[in-house]
């Protein structure tokens, strides 16, 4: 078997370990198999196969079962006290990796549902299941126009449609949504519970907000400065009249209506392709599976994840990674192109680890969302419009487009920092008071228009590593730029570059170690500000 043939390589020592006498490299052993069965059936369930390597979805997921014990069992058994720093730090990796692999149901039973959230007795893990499935089940099908469309394809025509009623009519299709997660905002709405048990989850776990602190050796009242910082910057460099809220999109939009036909739905991959190959990433060459189909009961958020993990072999060669993309676009344009490169940049991240089975797995997620839209951040450059487009817009425009996503999701990270601090607090109210001061949006604090991310309900706390990570994401650019050059215009060394300096090592190292390694110093909102003022006065709307 697969599992059997497999040999771990103490890469400090540089040769093969026996599982059966070292209790760790076994479970290293193990700890593979488990990933392999996991990830094979989280892709068939996905509605990407039917079947994989020969195996059904039942037949796969007894084998995780079999090897979650297994792994379970192995990983008890390792005597944490004999252990050097490195194989510490491996075995802390694989117990942190399989903690997040806890199940969420038992084998068997019923997928939560969105009507699950509204049981009063529900848990932390069941309610945000079932949050989560509101998205999928609601957010797939919103009214609009005698039909129906996505979520995504919402925000896409906000961006898109000209017309202020039908914006709006577009922006109330996801009435059903919100109220399924927010009620009337009523103190024990499906949200206001799961927010106060993610606080009283956080008292013993930590929240993500906690983690992205310690990941970068900072305060919360760090975070808050920067957060705040960036909506300041964006507050000062835009028109201060008020908008609609179903207008905020549209009004950072110009960039994607500019440039809509020349990234029709059909070019977003090849331009994705093209793009990557030119910073040195085959994507075809280090075997990426993109899932882009349209499904009914598809994933509401699109993203990437591992099929298979890189391994050595026992002749000492590497057996690649291969990385999954999950994502629907039936809409082209900027806003869709950014999002694809962007799960790109998390396909080439794990293509790019050569680490011991423990480590191949993703850093702390603050650096593993940055550095996905470091790529990214790229589609709004003239530089990169001019060479993949054939034309390019004003960079005042584009950087509106870009730094309006950005913007959002800063103010969406500063809400949920609030919202944890305090679970008390009233929502929607939170909610109005940061966009109506810094977005200059009309408030409506009647509306739970916040409910609009897929996270914010299954996942509280988590949309810190969006607003967080642009810090890091323009520290990283910035930096790059001054030791190999731009990017915008492809960079055929900055695949190896980034590999060597950043990506290798996977888990082994966090994101305090990365960043200052790469900018001999802890890292601070200078580069992403200066970024953002670009905005000011650079050209015209």
């Amino acid at each position: 078997m697969r599992r059997a043939a497999i040999i771990i390589l103490l890469l400090a020592g540089g040769c093969a370990s026996d599982p059966v006498r070292d209790p760790l490299a076994g479970a290293e052993a193990s700890f593979l198999a488990f990933l392999d069965a996991a990830n094979a059936a989280g892709a068939i369930e996905s509605g990407l196969y039917a079947e994989y390597e020969g195996r059904d979805l039942r037949a796969w997921q007894a084998l995780e079962q079999q090897h979650r014990a297994e792994l379970g069992a192995r990983l008890d058994a390792v005597d944490a006290a004999s252990l050097n720093a490195e194989q510490a730090n491996a075995l802390t990796a694989m117990r942190r990796t399989f903690g997040d692999y806890a199940e969420e149901t038992a084998p068997g039973a019923a997928a939560p549902t969105c009507a699950d959230a509204s049981n009063p007795d529900a848990g932390f893990a069941a309610l945000t299941g079932a949050l989560a499935a509101c998205f999928r089940e609601l957010g797939n099908q919103m009214p609009f126009e005698g039909g129906t469309i996505s979520r995504g394809t919402a925000l896409q025509l906000l961006h898109d449609i000209d017309e202020p009623e039908r914006r709006k009519a577009v922006f109330d299709a996801f009435t059903p949504l919100w109220q399924a997660l927010n009620g009337n905002n009523e103190p024990d709405s499906p949200y206001r519970r799961a927010i106060r048990l993610a606080a009283e989850d956080a008292k013993t776990g930590g929240s993500y907000i906690d983690q992205a602190a310690q990941a970068l050796g900072v305060t919360h009242a760090d975070i808050e400065r920067w957060l705040v910082e960036m909506l300041e910057a964006w507050r000062v460099a835009n028109d201060p009249r008020p908008i609609e809220p179903w207008d905020f999109r549209h009004s950072i939009g110009a960039a994607n209506r500019l440039l809509a036909e020349r990234i029709p739905p059909e070019a977003l991959l090849p331009l994705n392709q093209r793009y990557y190959l030119d910073l040195g990433a085959d994507l075809q060459a280090l075997g990426v599976v993109h899932d882009l189909a349209e499904r009914p009961d598809k994933s509401p958020l699109a993203y990437c994840d591992f099929l298979v993990r890189g391994r050595y072999e026992t002749d000492g060669s590497w057996r690649p990674t291969i990385a999954r993309i999950v994502g629907a676009y039936p809409q082209g344009g900027l806003f869709s192109m950014n999002e694809l490169v962007h799960e790109n940049g998390h396909a080439v991240h794990i293509s790019a680890i050569r680490n011991r089975p423990a480590f191949t797995d993703w850093p702390d997620t603050l650096f593993t969302e940055a550095f996905a839209d470091v790529p990214a951040w790229s589609v709004y450059e003239p530089e990169w419009q001019q060479k993949y487009l054939g034309t390019a817009i004003d960079a005042r425009t584009s950087l509106r487009a870009q730094f309006g996503g950005v913007i959002l999701d800063v103010a969406w990270s500063l809400f949920e920092l609030r919202m944890l601090r305090d679970p008390a607090l009233d929502p929607n109210a939170v909610w109005t008071d940061i966009t109506s001061h810094y977005l200059h949006i009309k408030p409506h604090p009647d509306v739970p228009w916040w409910a609009m991310r897929v996270q914010l309900g299954g996942n509280p706390g988590y949309m810190i590593h969006y607003g967080l990570g642009a810090v890091l994401t323009a520290e990283i650019r910035q930096r790059t730029a001054e030791l190999i050059g731009p990017m915008d215009a492809g960079n055929p060394q900055w695949y190896a570059w980034s590999s060597e300096q950043l990506l290798r090592f996977g888990s082994e190292r966090d994101t305090r170690r990365l960043m200052q390694d790469l900018l001999g110093r802890a890292p601070d909102s200078a580069a992403v500000l200066a970024q953002m003022r670009r905005m000011d006065g650079a050209g015209s709307d």
